[in-house]
């Protein structure tokens, strides 16, 4: 296994090169992002994103000061913005009460206790956790989606019915421990899930791993 995702990695990089990913100004626009993309695309996500920045509220004391229809209101291009809105507002209460609101605190302790407590914020799963750990806080942790799932599922590197944390265990395990690593790879495979691998209509006859399919 270790052999074949090193093959896939070096295979994707070699076509789709550096992603630089996650886009963000800051830690806590990443935090806000990855609850905002929940259940949509990164274009949405991009609007709503904006629309806090043209008011100067994207900040953690800025947002904790809104009331959750105010938030709603601002993020509703990212859809199910009711949703989405508490949820960050949950976060923001976690936020504040665990670590004062600063990002520099947060990060400074063990990233699987936090990972923990991340989980027990209401709204944030697995994926959601994740993401603010590798991509906001430079933490260890290879994230995993609906399109890593499908790639590796079509490839017949793992059964279908394969849960998040067995088949985030398989990169953990395989590949070094390395941020940049982890960043990478994750942003190889969501490119090639977008563009090639997708839920209707796959590109497999083109697809860039299609050599690499029973290598």
């Amino acid at each position: 296994m270790k052999r074949k995702l090193e093959k896939i990695f070096k295979r994707l990089y070699s076509v789709f090169g550096q992603q630089y990913w996650w886009p963000a100004d800051s830690a806590f626009e990443v935090i806000i992002g990855a609850i905002l993309t929940q259940n949509t695309n990164w274009s949405n996500v991009q609007k709503a994103i904006l629309a806090l920045k043209k008011r100067k509220l994207l900040t953690a004391p800025k947002l904790y000061q809104l009331s959750p229809k105010q938030l709603a209101d601002l993020i509703r291009s990212a859809g199910y913005y009711n949703i989405k809105a508490a949820r960050i507002k949950n976060f923001l209460e976690f936020f504040f009460q665990r670590y004062a609101g600063k990002i520099k605190l947060m990060a400074a302790g063990n990233w699987q206790a936090l990972r923990v407590e991340l989980l027990t914020v209401k709204g944030v799963g697995p994926e959601t956790a994740d993401s603010i750990l590798l991509y906001a806080l430079n933490k260890p942790v290879f994230v995993v989606d609906a399109y890593t799932k499908r790639i590796f599922s079509r490839h017949g590197l793992i059964e279908p019915e394969a849960d998040y944390s067995q088949l985030q265990g398989i990169f953990m395990r395989h590949l070094k421990n390395n941020v940049k690593l982890f960043n990478q790879y994750h942003a190889l495979l969501v490119k090639l899930g977008k563009d090639y691998c997708r839920k209707q209509n796959p590109k497999c006859e083109i697809c860039p791993l299609w050599s690499t399919k029973n290598a």
